[in-house]
């Protein structure tokens, strides 16, 4: 990296370098895949030497940055403002590239640091006081409204969640930080070995057949951990056990299918809930009703598998299916000025079936 040049580039820019500028050569961003500097400080992209490695840059710079964010180029001495969009159609070359910065608080790191504020002397007394099993039910209940957003497809939802959801494992990760037991690097760094670990296929030489061959791979090598590990943990025990059943149910399913216990076809798990069923019929008390009933449920999960279903989100989607059509039948004894009560069978079917054509 010539320095001399950067002192040139910064003197066209016409500013003084910003006290947390990254430099970087234009030429490590050709195999990058997003940014490898965070978005809120301002970065120099040196030698920029084809309009190829602009194009380049351009995708990578996008996965953080808009469209119409604002980039100068520096040529010959020569600066030109642009907008991200317009970066490789009439690149002059060579060139390096000022990234200006976004708004503050638009990286990881921001946001690492108002956590650790929070939990600082001058911080907030509410964040001060959490622990690990204080902020167990925070982070349960943010999973759901989390799987709410995706659930309904709601994209602005989804952007607040995830970053609710996101709060939790900071905040965890700071007051394990500040306890001696991790940091939010050795968390991240942990599972970054994971990925590159179980991905050989990605980041290694292995060659695998599709999904299938992915995911059998996928078991191999958990059990070569679950070997490796200093307690010895079955196939199953890797499962949270606070998972919701019909997850639970189906994760089972799933490791178990990958070593080969499965259905050969499909019909066998049709006829199981065929039996299933028949068994709750002749189920004589609240026990054997009750332990049938946990292995329909059991079973419909597998089907569920079979067809590439997500049980949980499924039956998510059904209860909600419900809630709006009984809404409407409570809308509609609204607009009749009746109690729900009232109304009889018949009356509250035709409002259901009317919410049912609306499509709801």
């Amino acid at each position: 990296m010539d320095f001399n040049q950067i002192a040139s580039t910064l003197e066209a820019l016409r500013f003084s370098p910003p006290s947390m500028l990254v430099l970087l050569e234009g030429a490590d961003l050709r195999s990058a895949h997003v940014p490898p500097f965070p978005p809120d400080r301002p970065a120099l992209l040196t030698g920029v030497d084809s309009r190829t490695l602009a194009e380049k840059i351009k995708s990578v710079l996008l996965t953080a940055f808009p469209q119409d964010h604002l980039i100068s180029t520096v040529c010959a001495g020569v600066k030109q403002d642009m907008q991200l969009k317009e970066l490789g159609m009439e690149f002059p070359v060579p060139a390096d590239i000022y990234v200006h910065p976004l708004e503050r608080g638009s990286s990881f790191e921001s946001f690492a640091e108002i956590v650790a504020h929070l939990r600082a002397p001058d911080g907030c007394p509410w964040d001060r006081e959490q622990t690990h099993q204080t902020l167990r039910t925070h982070l349960l209940e943010e999973t759901y409204e989390a799987l709410a957003s995706m659930d309904s497809l709601d994209a602005e939802a989804m952007t607040e969640e995830f970053g609710d959801l996101l709060l939790q494992i900071v905040l965890n990760a700071q007051i394990g930080a500040e306890s001696g037991e991790f940091t939010i690097f050795q968390v991240i760094r942990r599972i970054h070995d994971k990925i590159i670990r179980r991905h050989p296929h990605v980041f290694g030489d292995l060659k695998l057949d599709g999904v299938k061959g992915v995911l059998q791979n996928w078991e191999r090598l958990k059990e070569t951990e679950r070997s490796d590990a200093k307690v010895s943990k079955g196939l199953l025990d890797g499962v949270p056990p606070a998972l919701p059943a019909l997850s639970q149910a189906q994760e089972y399913q799933d490791r178990a299918a990958r070593v080969g216990f499965d259905w050969p076809e499909i019909e066998g798990v049709l006829e199981k809930i065929r039996e299933e069923v028949e068994e709750i019929r002749l189920a004589e008390n609240l026990e054997e009703i009750t332990n049938e009933l946990g292995d329909l449920f059991f079973v419909l999960v597998n089907l569920a598998r079979w067809r590439e279903v997500d049980a949980e989100s499924a039956l998510r989607g059904a209860n909600l299916k419900f809630k709006n059509r009984f809404s409407y039948v409570e809308s509609g004894a609204r607009s009749k000025e009746r109690p729900l009560s009232d109304l009889t069978l018949e009356e509250m079917d035709s409002l259901w079936n009317e919410a049912k054509a609306k499509g709801m």
